[in-house]
C-alpha cells in the first residue's frame, strides 16, 4: 500500500516524507514538525480534539500517534493544556495540519511547537488506509523520515528499533525528584495523598487537589515503606507506557501499600499493577484503546461513561486463558474477594478492578478527562470517600 499527499497543503517549509511500517507497508506525504527521522509503535488516536494533550501525554513515550480527525493543529499550541513538561510521542501523523493557527490562547502554531521540540510529523492523505491496516494486523513498530527516500533502507532500521512488548518506560517519564502539588489558595486541605508516577498527567494531581487533596507525586521506583513513610491518607498509581508485565518493583510497591490496608486509586497502567499484584495476568492489545470517546459500564450500576482512553495492554479476566468479556462474579486473590468493576462495552476489555475487603479500585481510563468527556470525574470522589472511611475507622 502507498500513498501521496495529494490535497494535502504544505506547512511552513515542507518537504517530502515517508512513514514506512513493519510491515513494508510505505506511505508518501509532506513533512512538518522537525526534519528527521524517528522511530516507534505505531497507534492511532480517535480523539476529535485534545491533540497538544495527547503529544505530551508521558503514555505515548515511544510510540508514533496518527491522528484519525482529518483537521489537527487549528487552535495553535498554548501554556495551559500541556500534560507534562515536554512532548513524548515519537512522531505525529495526521491528514492535514492546520495552515493558520486560530485562537487567542495559543502561543504557536503546531508546526512550530513540533519543531521547537524536534519531533518529526507527516501529513498523508490516506490516514484512514493507515488505520485500517493498524486495525487489521494490530499495533507494530514503524518509522517516519524527511531524510530517507528508500522505504527498504528505513524498513531495516524500523526492525532494529525497540518492541513496546517487555518495555519498561516508567523509568523514562517518572520524574526524578518528589514534588507537591497542593489545594488550591483558599481551599481547605483535606487529605494528603503520595502518588506514584508511572508516567502521571498535569491534570491529575490538579483535579485531586482541587478536592483538598495535598498530592506529593512520587517517582516510579518508590518503594511501599518509602510511600507509606509519611503515612498517607491514600496512595495513588498513576498511568503510563509500557509493558505492565515488566514492572515488578511497581507491582512489590503495590502489595506493600495493599499489606499496609491503605487506601488505593489506580487509573490505566496503574490498573494493570493492581491487577497483577492480585495474581491477574496482563496482555497486548492487538491495536489499543486511544481517543475521547470509549463506552464503559459500571457493572455495580449500569451506568455507562464515555471515557478517554490510552493503553494498549489489558488485564485477562480472572480464570481466562484468553481474552474474553468479563462477568464481574467476585474472584479470590490474596486480599480477598475481588471484582471486575467495569467493562469495555465494545469489547468486552476489564476496565476496572475493585477489592471488597480492602479500600482499593482501579479504572482502566482517565477519570481527569483531559482531553475527553467529564462522565468520570466523579472517581476522585469516590477515592475521598474511601479516605474519609479510613479517617472514621482509625
Amino acid at each position: 500500500m502507498s500513498g501521496s499527499p495529494r490535497g494535502s497543503a504544505p506547512v511552513g517549509n515542507a518537504r517530502e516524507a515517508i512513514l514506512v511500517l513493519e510491515d513494508g507497508t510505505t506511505l508518501r506525504g509532506t513533512s512538518f514538525g522537525a526534519d528527521g527521522e524517528t522511530f516507534g509503535e505505531m497507534v492511532f488516536n480517535t480523539g476529535m480534539t485534545g491533540y497538544q494533550e495527547t503529544l505530551t501525554d508521558p503514555s505515548y513515550c515511544g510510540q508514533i500517534v496518527a491522528m484519525t480527525a482529518p483537521h489537527i493543529g487549528n487552535t495553535g499550541v498554548n501554556d495551559e493544556d500541556p500534560e507534562s513538561g515536554q512532548v513524548w510521542v515519537s512522531g505525529y501523523v495526521v491528514r492535514e495540519p492546520a495552515r493558520i493557527a486560530s485562537s487567542w490562547r495559543a502561543t504557536a502554531s503546531l508546526d512550530e511547537y513540533l519543531t521547537a521540540r524536534n519531533v518529526p510529523g507527516i501529513a498523508i492523505r490516506d490516514t484512514r488506509a493507515l488505520t485500517m491496516r493498524i486495525r487489521e494486523r494490530g499495533a507494530m513498530r514503524a518509522g517516519v523520515s524527511t531524510i530517507e527516500a528508500d522505504p527498504a533502507a528505513l524498513l531495516e532500521r524500523v526492525l532494529a528499533s525497540p518492541q513496546m512488548t517487555g518495555a519498561d518506560l516508567a523509568k523514562v517519564v517518572t520524574t526524578k525528584e518528589p514534588y507537591v502539588v497542593k489545594p488550591p489558595d483558599g481551599t481547605r486541605t483535606r487529605f494528603r495523598v503520595a502518588a506514584v508516577d508511572l508516567g502521571i498527567k498535569a491534570s491529575t494531581p490538579r483535579s485531586m487537589a482541587e478536592r483538598g487533596i495535598a498530592v506529593t507525586v512520587l517517582p516510579a521506583t518508590t518503594t511501599a515503606a518509602e510511600i507509606l513513610a509519611a503515612s498517607p491518607d491514600g496512595v495513588f498509581f498513576s498511568n503510563g507506557p509500557g509493558d505492565p508485565a515488566a514492572l515488578d518493583y511497581a507491582v512489590a510497591a503495590m502489595r506493600g501499600v495493599l499489606d499496609a490496608g491503605a487506601p488505593v486509586f489506580g487509573i490505566c497502567f496503574g490498573s494493570q499493577i493492581l491487577s497483577r499484584a492480585l495474581g491477574l495476568s496482563t496482555y497486548k492489545l492487538r491495536y489499543g484503546h486511544r481517543g475521547v470517546n470509549q463506552p464503559v459500564m459500571d457493572l455495580a450500576t449500569g451506568r455507562v461513561y464515555i471515557t478517554s482512553h490510552n493503553h494498549g495492554f489489558a488485564v485477562l479476566p480472572p480464570g481466562a486463558s484468553v481474552h474474553g468479556r468479563a462477568d464481574g462474579a467476585p474472584f479470590d486473590t490474596d486480599y480477598g474477594a475481588a471484582v471486575v468493576s467495569h467493562v469495555n462495552l465494545n469489547d468486552g476489555v476489564v476496565e476496572g478492578i475493585r477489592l471488597l475487603d480492602y479500600p482499593a479500585f482501579t479504572v482502566q481510563y482517565h477519570p481527569e478527562a483531559a482531553p475527553g468527556p467529564h462522565d468520570a470525574v466523579d472517581h476522585f470522589d469516590q477515592f475521598c470517600t474511601l479516605m474519609e472511611r479510613g479517617h472514621a475507622a482509625a
